[in-house]
């Protein structure tokens, strides 16, 4: 990316030196702060932040309580407090739970009287000895053991209050980040797990990744948005990357000589996507050299600060914003904020992408070096133990190049392994109780945190994910990688929606006594797969779960034409016709 400099520092400096007088000349200014809302007027980076809440204010709308947090206290201005309260064995209280956030420390009282860390890892790149190092950070101040997420990123949980500090140090000294890993920030930043390795990908989405990252830590105004933000690149590899769930998607595609642009390898950038309110990302309709993506994501991302609301939280995402401005209204802003104008080109235009291998992030697969190979490590239900930790850390030290990549799918992989080495990394897989050779059942069996670290969840996801694999293991054989996705509460963690079968936790009444349990969901894939679960089940109890998915799965086998995927298989029939195979299996099976 050496032709990507010019716009990159052409957009710095339009940060820097033209932003406020950019948004005054369009009309967007604030109007004065009432007295009655304290806040100073600044003139550095949170000034754009502040003209937004002042444009509600001024029409006579109410700020949420964690705008008004983020107007009164800057989190970034919190270090001497936070050391305090650590020294103190104090944890945070009221909006200044929200605001720790910002250092990506969550206090997740009361499922657990402690703070979970978030970190940030740019398209899930971890080296070796940063793995480690975090094993030792998880045992020294945590519960000894770390999540996977699907941001392809990683969590340590049960850190006392008195090691707030200790822990943020550590991980800065590891060379790792977790500024703005929660609250009202970009989120991780996704990119194709297996970037620079795959034989099938157009481009290496890992600069993106890096840049974007390193721009976002050194941007003040690009924290405290409306709400949370999701970016991902995709490289149109064999491996996705669930581009088209996030905010901004950006996704390779080739085009040819004749369609007005010159041949060669560009992004589509869809925009809103967000499953949990009922939303895959909607193609913008413009076509994006890959020098220009990271400037277009960050375009997009101020008229998002300028415009997002900041009075309804339900509402404060990118998807609403679209809604009622519409495409053509949002890219023209959008637009002012550029150093180039947008090349629209229709999606008909480009070659269509190539396939993905649904459960590619999984098993031993050829690199396009030659004689080098990936090593994909089912990781259950995104749970490392300590032990795994440095297990894997030295794996990927002693038989690949000493990197690591994370997925989307709450896994891992191991890049580089000569193909010498496979079976010494399948024996030591072995002796750490992993394997790269999960069954299809549970190649993509994911689940959020649950109740046990999250208040909002409302059933133990992860305990009924393991569960859920154990029986159906043990009674049924797929052919064919199957999705399962659990997630504790509608925010949706572990995208439910997009899952072949997804399970989304409620209470169900049991007698006098409220119990676990899950509304069901069929259907659901995304990219190829792109489709939106459809429920079929509501409040089936935890216990029976496992029963009611072996019969969904039998009444599949027994009737799906040759070689038909289940996603294919329940999308081509309706709900009511589908419970009815399904129940019928479950009596044939209770016979």
């Amino acid at each position: 990316m050496t032709d990507g400099g010019p716009v990159l520092t052409e957009q710095q400096k339009q940060y820097l030196e033209g932003f406020l007088a950019g948004v005054k000349n369009r009309g967007a200014g604030g109007a004065a702060v009432p007295a009655s809302s304290g806040a100073a007027s600044p003139t550095g980076p949170d000034a754009i932040h502040v003209a937004a809440q002042d444009r509600f204010l001024a029409a006579g709308r109410k700020l949420v309580p964690e705008e008004l947090a983020k107007r009164a206290k800057h989190p970034f201005d919190m270090w001497d407090e936070m050391r305090a309260n650590a020294a103190a064995g104090r944890f945070p209280k009221g909006t200044d739970v929200f605001l720790h956030k910002f250092h990506g420390l969550f206090y997740v009282a009361p499922n657990q009287d402690a703070f979970m860390l978030r970190l940030r890892l740019p398209g899930g790149l971890i080296s070796a000895s940063q793995l480690g190092g975090l094993a030792d950070v998880a045992e020294r101040f945590g519960g000894g053991y770390a999540h996977v997420t699907t941001r392809a990123n990683l969590q340590i949980r049960e850190i006392g209050a008195a090691h707030a500090i200790e822990v943020l140090e550590a991980i800065d000294e590891l060379g790792l980040s977790s500024r703005g890993a929660g609250a009202d920030n970009i989120r991780n930043l996704t990119g194709s797990p297996i970037a620079g390795l795959d034989p099938q990908e157009l481009i290496d989405t890992r600069p993106m990744t890096r840049e974007l990252y390193h721009l976002i830590l050194n941007h003040r105004e690009l924290y405290g948005l409306p709400r949370k933000f999701n970016i991902a690149f995709d490289g149109g590899g064999r491996l996705g990357v669930l581009e088209d769930t996030n905010d901004i998607g950006f996704a390779a595609v080739e085009v040819d000589d004749g369609t007005g642009v010159p041949a060669g390898v560009y992004f589509r950038m869809l925009l809103g996507g967000i499953t949990g309110h009922g939303d895959f990302g909607r193609d913008s309709g413009v076509l994006l050299a890959p020098e220009e993506a990271v400037p277009a994501a960050v375009a997009v991302l101020r008229v998002f600060i300028a415009h997002g609301d900041r009075t309804d939280r339900r509402k404060a995402r990118l998807k609403y914003l679209l809604d009622a401005w519409g495409f053509e209204k949002f890219m023209a802003e959008a637009e002012a904020f550029l150093p180039f104008k947008w090349r629209r080109v229709p999606r008909e235009a480009c070659r269509p992408r190539g396939p993905v291998l649904k459960h590619g992030h999984v098993g031993v697969h050829a690199q396009r070096q030659p004689g080098l190979n990936y090593v994909g490590v089912g990781v259950p239900v995104g749970y490392l133990p300590v032990a795994q930790m440095r297990g894997l850390a030295d794996i990927a030290a002693r038989h690949g190049s000493g990197g690591l990549r994370l997925t989307v799918w709450q896994n891992l992989i191991i890049p580089d392994v000569p193909d010498a080495a496979l079976d010494a990394v399948a024996r030591d897989l072995a002796a750490l109780g992993l394997t790269s050779t999960p069954s299809h059942i549970r190649g993509a069996l994911v689940a959020c945190t649950g109740n046990v670290g999250c208040k909002f969840a409302l059933s133990n996801t992860k305990a009924h994910a393991l569960a859920i694999g154990d029986w159906l293991e043990a009674r049924v054989t797929l052919d064919q990688p199957l999705n399962i996705h659990l997630t504790g509460c509608p925010a949706s963690c572990a995208q439910v929606h997009i899952g072949d079968i997804g399970l989304l936790a409620t209470k169900v009444d049991r007698g006098d006594d409220e119990v676990e349990g899950y509304h069901v969901m069929v259907g659901g894939g995304a990219g190829a797969e792109r489709t939106m679960a459809r429920e079929i089940y509501k409040s089936v109890p935890a216990d029976a779960a496992p029963a009611k998915l072996e019969a969904m799965l039998r009444a599949y086998l027994a009737h799906r034409r040759d070689g038909e995927s289940f996603h294919a298989f329940v999308n081509r029939h309706e709900i009511d016709a589908l419970i009815r195979l399904f129940d019928a299996a479950a009596l044939e099976a209770a016979a």
